[in-house]
């Protein structure tokens, strides 16, 4: 900053810091999906990942350094949580991700989703203060309805959004609709258990007037029955919902399976029968790790850190 005096540029090199992320790595899946392994000013790594498709263009960033929720499908969820993200660290994640989408494809980012690393409700003021810099004229200016935060389900922390009135999408990672088969996947059920939700959720929905989107990846022989389909229709009865069927993506050493077309398009089937709103989400960047659930950081910096 030349325009700047000598004196008051060492002044500010000899107080202040600019903690800015980088890019440490970047991959392009075969179908265009791009993920860039973040580098955070004390070392550590966290994914976040461009998911292009015919009419948007999404970021999938990440809110915390590792996971402390343990979920059995989720490569995330076998990381230690190292620390959470601060509202610039997250910023940052977006502007990067934007100028990808600029530099590589010449269009607008269109979407963000929280739906990366850790979850953001365990780090809510940080979150929350990085979507106000977003949507803010003097931050990138987007549009909160453009933006999806999504929880495994903290209930009080849910209620705490509908408090604040938040005007950003809330999705909730169901997966199971009843609390013995959650509990055996998520162990966030034991103390969020699904009547909380629905609870919290109904909380929610009332304070902002938004429609909650359920997410459900479907897991061969676990979660595929029509018996789990009708369990997800009487619970999605219970909350102004619509559902996100998601294909499972496997991860390393992960116990579960890919369901079978037949019955992955017999449970949609009995969803839209009984008149819920229900999207088939087709995966994508699996070929790099970067689909939903895969975000495991697999590269060295990442790896020593993690472990350290």
């Amino acid at each position: 900053m030349t325009n700047l005096s000598k004196p008051l540029r060492d002044k500010l090199n000899e107080h202040f810091v600019i903690n800015a992320v980088q890019i440490n790595e970047l991959q392009i899946s075969n179908d265009k999906t791009i993920k860039c392994a973040m580098r955070l000013h004390d070392g550590f790594v966290v994914e976040s990942v461009l998911i292009p498709s015919d009419k948007r263009m999404t970021a999938c960033i990440s809110s915390q350094v590792g996971c402390s929720l343990t979920c059995k499908f989720c490569a995330t969820g076998k990381l230690k949580r190292m620390r959470n993200l601060n509202a610039d660290e997250i910023f940052d994640q977006v502007v990067l991700i934007r100028d990808q989408v600029k530099e590589k494809y010449n269009t607008p980012l269109t979407n963000i989703v929280y739906m990366g690393m850790g979850e953001p409700l365990l780090n809510y003021a940080e979150v929350l203060l990085s979507v106000e810099k977003i949507t803010s004229p003097k931050g990138l200016g987007m549009s909160p309805q453009r933006i999806t935060v999504s929880t495994a389900g903290v209930s009080k922390m849910i209620q705490k959004l509908g408090d604040d009135k938040v005007k950003f999408n809330l999705a909730l990672s169901l997966h199971a609709a009843n609390d013995e088969k959650r509990n055996s996947i998520m162990p966030v059920n034991e103390t969020n258990t699904l009547d909380n939700l629905a609870d919290s959720l109904n909380y929610f929905s009332d304070k902002t007037g938004t429609r909650v989107t359920f997410e459900y990846i479907v897991f061969k022989d676990f979660n595929d029955s029509i018996k789990d389909a009708q369990e997800l229709v009487d619970f999605s009865r219970r909350v102004k919902s619509k559902i996100n069927i998601i294909e499972y993506n496997p991860i390393d050493g992960g116990e579960f399976a890919q369901t079978t077309t037949i019955r992955l398009n017999a449970f949609t089937a009995h969803l839209e029968k009984n008149g819920i709103i229900v999207n088939v989400r087709k995966s994508r960047g699996k070929d790099i790790d970067a689909a939903c659930g895969q975000l495991a950081n697999k590269n060295k910096l990442a790896a020593t850190n993690f472990t350290n």
